[in-house]
């Protein structure tokens, strides 16, 4: 299916609305909107009121004013989240300066797994699709186990009508910095106990605009012709179909979905920077070489059962992940031949996972609630292409935990578990014969060359910690929450972090792997205090933690033995503290006026090395302020980005920011039906500025310029008897 024919349905969907409009029907859609607001409202609160962790909701509605096309992205406005771009197309989640194998993103009860250990490996989910996101801030791993030490972001479908009908929506994006065109089309039906939703979504976008005319690395000027980044073009195709059965105590979904992205790399930002390659080539929506192609089929199902006083639940999954980049074929070592087939092929990363999981959850008793997991993971990677970066490998990983809550009294409820986890890893060794030719060409003697002909040993790592939380909730009355969680995270090492051993293009340097490292090992405070009246809502959440084995990748003032990288840069294990807190406000004024504030600020130090961490969020804070009534919202916001002076050694610091945005939402609402109109304009006078966590960060890129965003979406459903 191609994007030209979505908007022949959107016409086709405005004609059904235009007829629909006009009929009558006792029978009101609004009713059932309302509804639905209050079955989420009332979820939601059930969700943030049973746990001690820092916990934020995204309904529909949030999700859909902030949408920007791409998921995290659209998280951003959740003080604590912040998005790790590469570009305008892939982006990665951090939370609370934590990110890749630290955060664990979650769609339909299974982990997402694809190489998120990667600065340039984005997330492969339909940000379309996202209907009703949980996120969890500070150490999970009780509940998921490895990957979650920084939090989860949970990703579920919204839940199913009450009554029998056909629905749907059709959706059209327009975004001017990069001339996006996108779209998405769902169709679901709902009949007894049956409930079933197709949806498949399309995106292309070109080179997106800066506003500079150059950039700068390693004190060389780069030109930027016509304000746009060269080959920096994508597209995206999405497909997905959801289903579901009830039938009294028996619940039953299976998810199929299958993601495909293709994006090009600024070439001076991929590999060595050259001019050269920078010359205008008179397009703006072609995809040459260097690029990357990613393709992510996943398949999960869910069983559960509930009786009076308990209930099981059995989630499966498959993911497939193919990941590969490409780039012009190029040699550092003078013997090196191209392959024979895929020549230009660099890199490709083969990922199959599979997951398991069966949760048992007691709830018979009024006072005590507790619930027990067994958890069950495979992974099988191999690699091709003419660079070495990661070498093939294998891995099992599984856990077992209980959890239970304790309801003293209506005021103070407690919160406590405990979780073991096992987990082994093998690694295939690489014999570099290339690297051997060439050392031996360069006059190297045969002991020196035989050192380092290996770029990989076979590995045979096993892992086994433990983790633990206490907490308390207290209801303190009158609107006042209060929480405190102490938990001991853990997360197993990745193979990157044991085995890598080459040049990485996306950084600039050469990364090496430690077969000797250890599982990190972490305790962690967090706080929680919120107040909710009629005219004013208030949170702020502190947190602290000290990690025993933080891994990183250290620079070690050694030379590479490969041509053209430079200084190694190992993965390291330290001591390290994180620090930090959110707060929000919330003000409902006279003349139905609404004033926000969301703040944000992470301290990060290296307690080996006595400086900070690499990657650290700058501090940051959005005050908002907001008109609506009925059918119609506006809004402007003031976002403050601080100077990031606290930086790794041989970390950019990145100057700070005031960026003007604003925005509206228009619904014009019709029997059963909804036309909803947003707009977004970012970055509303073009200012020239650095995300301090951005891939291309490391070559003087600022972020994309201004941005005219509309989001245009039909609603239509139809009753059945």
């Amino acid at each position: 299916m191609n994007i030209r024919i979505i908007p022949g349905v959107l016409m086709l969907s405005i004609g059904l609305f235009v007829l629909q409009s006009h009929a009558r029907d006792t029978d009101s859609g609004m009713h059932v909107d309302i509804d639905s607001v209050a079955i989420t409202v009332s979820v939601s609160d059930r969700i943030r009121y049973g746990s001690s962790q820092v916990i934020e909701i995204a309904d529909k509605n949030t999700l859909r004013e902030n949408f920007t096309g791409n998921f995290i992205q659209t998280l951003q406005q959740i003080p604590g989240v912040r998005s790790m771009d590469i570009g305008s197309g892939f982006s990665k989640p951090v939370i609370r300066g934590m990110g890749f194998n630290r955060v664990a993103v979650l769609e339909n009860g299974i982990k997402q797994e694809g190489q998120q250990w990667g600065a340039d490996h984005g997330l492969e989910i339909d940000a379309f699709n996202a209907e009703y996101v949980i996120v969890r801030k500070g150490p999970s791993s009780l509940m998921y186990g490895s990957d979650a030490m920084g939090g989860t972001i949970e990703i579920s479908p919204a839940p199913a009508p009450g009554d029998n009908q056909i629905f749907g929506e059709a959706v059209i994006l327009g975004k001017s910095v990069n001339e996006n065109l996108g779209g998405s089309i769902m169709l679901a039906i709902k009949k007894n106990r049956f409930y079933s939703k197709l949806r498949y979504s399309e995106q292309h976008y070109g080179d997106y605009r800066i506003p500079a005319d150059t950039v700068i690395y390693l004190t060389q000027k780069l030109p930027v012709h016509g304000r746009r980044m060269k080959n920096t073009a994508g597209f995206e195709r999405n497909a997905s179909l959801y289903s579901e059965f009830r039938n009294n105590g028996y619940y039953t979904n299976i998810a199929v979905s299958n993601a495909y992205q293709k994006m090009g790399f600024f070439p001076g930002a991929h590999g060595i920077p050259d001019a050269s390659r920078l010359e205008d080539d008179g397009k703006s929506r072609n995809i040459d070489l260097p690029y990357s192609t990613v393709n992510h089929f996943k398949i999960t199902n869910r069983h559960q059962y509930l009786w009076e006083a308990a209930g099981v639940t059995l989630d499966l999954g498959y993911q497939n992940n193919h990941r590969g980049e490409l780039s012009e074929f190029h040699t550092h070592y003078g013997s090196q031949l191209p392959p024979e087939n895929n020549p230009d092929r660099e890199l490709l990363f083969k990922l199959n996972t599979f997951s398991s999981s069966v949760k048992i959850k007691f709830y018979g008793s009024d006072i005590l609630e507790h619930n027990t997991g067994w958890d069950v993971q495979y992974q099988d990677n191999r690699i091709d292409g003419y660079s070495f970066l990661l070498p093939q490998y294998n891995r099992f990983a599984t856990g077992a935990y209980w959890f239970g809550t304790l309801r003293i009294n209506d005021r103070i409820l407690l919160t406590g578990g405990a979780r073991y986890d096992y987990g082994r890893i093998k690694i295939s060794g690489f014999q570099d014969g290339y690297l051997v030719d060439y050392r031996r060409e360069s006059g190297y003697d045969e002991i020196t060359i035989q050192n380092y002909q290996w770029r990989s040993y076979d590995v045979i790592k096993n892992f086994g910690d433990i983790s633990g939380a206490f907490g308390i909730v207290w209801n303190v009355g009158n609107g006042q929450l209060a929480k405190i969680n102490i938990g001991r995270s853990f997360r197993l090492p990745g193979a990157n972090e044991l085995a890598s051993n080459g040049v990485h293009h996306g950084t600039f340097r050469h990364e090496q792997g430690d077969p000797s490292l250890s599982s990190e090992r972490g305790w962690q405070l967090d706080t929680e205090y919120s107040f909710i009246g009629s005219k004013i809502s208030f949170s702020v959440s502190p947190f602290g933690s000290w990690y025993a084995n933080y891994i990183y990748l250290r620079p070690t003032g050694e030379w590479s033995v490969l041509p053209h990288s430079g200084q190694i840069y190992r993965y390291t294990g330290t001591q390290a503290v994180f620090a930090g807190g959110e707060v929000s406000l919330n003000l409902r004024l006279p003349l139905n006026l609404n004033y926000d504030l969301a703040g944000e600020y992470v301290y990060t130090y290296n307690l080996d090395e006595k400086m900070p961490l690499a990657f650290s969020s700058p501090a940051s804070m959005r005050n908002t302020v907001s008109w609506g009534k009925q059918i119609f919202r506006v809004h402007a916001e003031l976002e403050s980005i601080a100077t990031q002076r606290r930086v790794a050694r041989n970390e950019p610091v990145t100057r700070g920011a005031t960026l003007i945005h604003a925005g509206a939402t228009l619904d014009i609402p019709a029997k059963n039906n909804r036309m909803e109109i947003t707009f977004l304009f970012k970055n509303i006078f073009n200012k020239k500025y650095f995300n301090h966590l951005s891939f291309y960060r490391h070559v003087e890129i600022p972020e994309p310029g201004r941005n005219v965003q509309i989001l245009l979406k039909i609603n239509f459903n139809h009753k059945l008897k």
